[in-house]
């Protein structure tokens, strides 16, 4: 029987991703001694034998409307019938017919993903490796994902993909491939770790109860690895994968609780502590890249970030932040929600402080710099925290670790986040921003103000009034307490924002070198953005008297009592 499977190795075949499916080529051709007999040589010639017939010419190249037919063959023959049929779907979708992708899947005219899920069950790993290259390939548009993970056909593609991974097939790591493109699609990660299927008429059973879960079955997958997996073997690329697919899926706060209870976050850390590569030779999308992602992801979440805590992530990846680059950068965030001693980060928290607010600075001006992820990759609430966190580690060892973080920029940055959302929710406010911030990452703005108070009121030396210390104590302060006053704030943040913006009116009588730069920059931002500059300036004003009584108590009375007002 011939056979379609690619000749080459599966490493190979994945590392060509970028971020997504790698595209495959197509399967080679039979060569041509498969199909006949091989030239027998000069002796051969003189014999009198009828002539070999001649080869068949090569079949044309499959179109959209060929589908039916080839769907038709899939589900109604078997064997090498149903395999031929499933290749020439295949190549309809492959590197060189990217624009059939879409329609496919979008267009409504044919199901081709409930065939191409029942092809992973087959017995025939033709078959089943040419299902795994198509749904690869028809997974990485954005529209696709949509139809695949939560569409008619999304439980047979989910449950498809995750019994091969079940079965620890050698297309194992081609269907976490698979999953992980889908879970790019945000709106898909809750769904595709919820797979738990059951026998049909059967109650639904919870994933972390039912051993055919994905959870369960990726769980396996990681438990049941050797600690040093030959690179490149099917066994060492199935994890990879699947430490990538667990990347995306442990983005929710849903998901990362169901995580937390299961020996998947002391995979990831073992993952980690097992490497024998300095992590300066990680690659993007290798297997450390991957774990250290994961371990990200788990430990800003206050439900997962203890199973990571007892697992020693602190002290296994504790070393990473030396680095400075974009490993250090995950590193770094990481140690911050694990609650790590601010003797952890090296420099006195300089280097730790200048990455994670250029973090910020990326993602609320859409942009990114050489050596630094780009504003796609993390939310903006993930670098609010962690520099929330990273300032709570430094106040607790003592209020002057502070001023390594309450850097002017630094401190604007954070105020711009929470006005932001204040003229954002107030319905009579002008203007607005580029990027308008969800309310937990102004909760934590907010939240690493409060504990950089000690560096932002830093009297000047020697201390002297200033007016423009004043003005900055007096705006900043109304800022936050309109702030606290949004509804949905949550009562942590409305109580933090409240405190805060007493001490720093209370502040605002002499100079305050860094609380003047940073609300300079904050202004300089608001003129740019055209924001109203009046917003946050108090309206109180007092009531001047004299021996007549209050003055001005009309616009229209002066103060000999005297008023040209017309009274209708």
């Amino acid at each position: 029987m011939v056979s379609f499977r690619k000749s080459k190795s599966k490493k190979k075949a994945a590392e060509v991703a970028k971020e997504e499916v790698p595209e495959k080529a197509a399967p080679p051709e039979p060569k041509p001694e498969e199909n006949g007999k091989a030239d027998e040589g000069p002796a051969a010639k003189s014999e009198e034998k009828p002539k070999p017939a001649p080869a068949p010419a090569p079949s044309k190249p499959p179109t959209l409307d060929d589908i039916p037919e080839l769907l038709k063959t899939m589900t109604e023959e078997k064997g090498e019938k149903s395999a031929a049929a499933t290749k020439r779907i295949y190549e309809l979708c492959d590197v060189g017919h990217k624009q059939n992708r879409v329609p496919m899947v979008c267009s409504g005219k044919w199901d081709v993903l409930t065939p191409l899920a029942k092809c992973l069950t087959q017995e025939s790993g033709d078959g089943r490796h040419l299902a795994c290259l198509a749904l690869n390939n028809l997974s990485i548009p954005t529209e696709n994902k949509r139809v695949m993970a939560l569409g008619p056909a999304s439980k047979e593609v989910i449950g498809g993909l995750c019994k091969v991974i079940a079965e620890d097939k050698q297309e194992s790591y081609l269907c976490c491939i698979c999953l992980m493109n889908l879970s790019f699609l945000e709106a898909s990660i809750t769904t595709i770790l919820q797979h738990s299927p059951v026998d049909e008429g059967a109650s639904p059973i919870p994933p972390l109860d039912n051993p055919n879960s994905l959870i369960r079955v990726l769980e396996k997958l990681l438990t049941n690895s050797p600690s040093a997996p030959k690179s490149g073997s099917g066994k060492s690329e199935g994890v990879r994968w699947a430490c990538g697919l667990i990347k995306n899926l442990a983005k929710s706060e849903e998901n990362a609780a169901l995580f937390g209870q299961t020996e998947i976050p002391r995979c990831v850390v073992e993952n980690i502590r097992n490497t024998t590569a300095p992590p300066s030779r990680w690659t993007s999308n290798s297997l450390e890249d991957f774990s250290l992602f994961v371990i990200l992801n788990l430990a800003q979440w206050p439900v997962s970030k203890d199973a990571l805590i007892g697992a020693g992530a602190v002290d296994v990846i504790k070393p990473i932040m030396s680095e400075g680059d974009l490993q250090g950068l995950k590193a770094t965030m990481a140690c911050a929600f694990l609650d790590a001693k601010w003797e952890d980060f090296p420099d006195g928290g300089a280097p730790a402080s200048k990455s994670v607010s250029e973090l910020m600075t990326n993602i609320v001006e859409k942009k990114g710099k050489d050596g630094q992820y780009a504003y796609g990759v993390f939310k903006l609430y993930t670098a609010t925290k962690a520099y929330r966190d990273l300032a709570v580690s430094a106040v607790e060892s003592g209020s002057a670790n502070t001023k390594a973080l309450a850097t002017p920029s630094s401190v604007a940055l954070c105020l711009q986040v929470v006005s932001d959302l204040v003229l954002a929710a107030v319905d009579d406010a002008e203007g607005g921003s580029k990027y308008v911030p969800d309310a937990m990452s102004a909760e934590y703005a907010v939240g690493a103000i409060e504990a950089m108070l000690p560096a932002i009121l830093d009297e000047a030396d020697p201390p002297r009034v200033s007016v423009q210390s004043e003005k900055a104590a007096g705006e900043v302060a109304q800022m936050l307490l309109t702030y606290s006053d949004i509804s949905g704030t949550s009562a942590t943040a409305k109580a933090s924002a409240k405190k805060s913006a007493d001490e720093i009116k209370a502040a605002g009588g002499s100079a305050r070198p860094i609380l003047e730069i940073s609300h300079d920059l904050w202004t300089q931002y608001r003129k740019r953005e055209g924001q109203p500059l009046d917003q946050f300036i108090s309206q109180e004003r007092g009531i001047e008297v004299d021996e007549s009584g209050p003055l001005d108590f009309l616009p229209c009375v002066n103060s000999s009592g005297e008023t040209s007002c017309t009274i209708l």
